[in-house]
């Protein structure tokens, strides 16, 4: 324990890793691996691979750090997988304070567990976590925890090419009080799932349609922040869309229709600009879109490569429309965690679907020699085939 001085909310306070409220000291633990107790009951076994759906079958064990204004964090545990217990007036349930993140583990040649990049999954969980006033934590030692996670599930990896373990880091108010304000309880835990390949059968592309009606986040939100509130209002646009044969909404912003993010994705355009100059375009970090680790990952590669111009600036549907008239759009693709990419071959705009090409070269491909070559570059890095500093080997 560490004597912590009052502070004001949201920084020193918000730091500390416990909410100050009217005293001048408080002794309080911060999160800390070393502390952490492992209970196992393996029962399950991996279900059959073909059998995989996204996020429907779960592994045999979970994480859980808890924290409460007056001892701070609790000893982490590592126990079965069980059903949480929350008060009906638990904050997490009335005013969406939670985050999350995705993240996945996977199996190299040698059968060796792997994480990419997960430094930037626990950033990512920490910021939004500070957003919506839930208290700090020691990101190092909160991925010390994970890791130890993925080890006791390590038979959950599937360990054939595509498939993984993928990772739900949470976090939650849960403090039994109708009132809004900063909380005296929360729990942060991780749970993991088996699951397989995006595209069982090879890439297929995306028809997406261009969303004028609904917002996906606004200036001074929680766009750039992994925030539940952000996901559950783009379920009835999306099916929506998914009526008219579309499968994802690009979000549109403001009277310019600034291009956001599609789906749950990053979006990407890979075009030649007016000057002639080869670019790929993707929307800034301006408050409104969220950091993908794909999305920083596909810039760092691509910034690697040093072939083409790589730009984060502001766009217009009508600057992406005009480009596909003018046969300047190279291919399309948006970027996430799930998918790793996903190509786009259609987009539809006030009625009107504009074709979108993915290789000029081959008609009867399924994804842009950029979407594919990204695609591999990343999975050789994620599984262990190409040497990186991006993929954590834990053996």
């Amino acid at each position: 324990p560490q004597l912590r001085p009052m502070a004001p909310l949201p920084t020193r306070a918000l730091r500390s890793g416990v909410f100050m409220r009217g005293v001048s000291a408080r002794l309080v633990s911060t999160l800390q691996h070393q502390k952490l107790t492992v209970t196992t009951d393996h029962k399950s076994s991996l279900p059959k691979l073909e059998d995989l759906k996204f996020g429907t079958q779960f592994s045999d064990h979970m994480l859980e750090c808890p924290w409460n204004v007056k001892s701070g964090w609790a000893a982490p545990k590592i126990s079965p997988l069980h059903p949480l217990q929350l008060h009906p007036a638990s904050t997490s349930l009335h005013y969406g304070v939670q985050c999350f993140e995705g993240m996945k583990a996977y199996k190299d040649k040698q059968g060796r567990a792997r994480l990419f990049r997960p430094d930037m999954n626990m950033a990512r969980l920490q910021r939004s976590g500070l957003r919506l006033c839930l208290p700090d934590f020691d990101k190092n030692e909160l991925l010390e925890c994970v890791k130890e996670l993925v080890r006791v599930e390590r038979k959950w990896i599937p360990d054939v090419d595509g498939f993984s373990l993928y990772l739900r880091p949470t976090y939650i108010g849960n403090t039994p009080a109708l009132g809004v304000g900063p909380g005296s309880e929360a729990l942060l835990y991780v749970i993991c799932s088996p699951v397989g390949p995006y595209y069982p059968t090879g890439f297929n592309p995306i028809k997406i349609l261009a969303e004028t009606r609904y917002v996906r986040a606004y200036p001074g939100g929680t766009g750039d922040c992994k925030v539940g509130g952000n996901y559950g209002p783009t379920v009835m646009p999306q099916v929506e869309a998914q009526k008219k044969g579309y499968q994802q909404v690009l979000w549109l912003f403001g009277d310019e229709k600034l291009v956001t993010e599609v789906g749950t994705m990053n979006q990407f355009f890979f075009i030649k600009n007016k000057q002639g100059e080869d670019e790929l375009v993707t929307a800034p970090l301006d408050g409104t879109i969220l950091p993908g680790v794909t999305r920083d990952s596909i810039l760092g590669l691509c910034r690697g490569w040093n072939e083409f111009k790589v730009s984060e600036r502001p766009y217009t549907i009508h600057e992406i429309i005009e480009a596909l008239a003018e046969g300047r759009v190279h291919e399309a693709f948006g970027a996430g965690t799930a998918a790793v990419v996903a190509p786009v071959d259609c987009i539809h705009m006030d009625g009107k679907d504009y074709p979108v090409p993915l290789d000029k070269s081959d008609p009867s491909a399924k994804a842009g020699k950029l979407a594919y070559r990204v695609w591999k570059d990343l999975l050789d890095i994620q599984y262990g085939r190409k040497e990186h500093e991006w993929s954590v080997c834990l053996d």
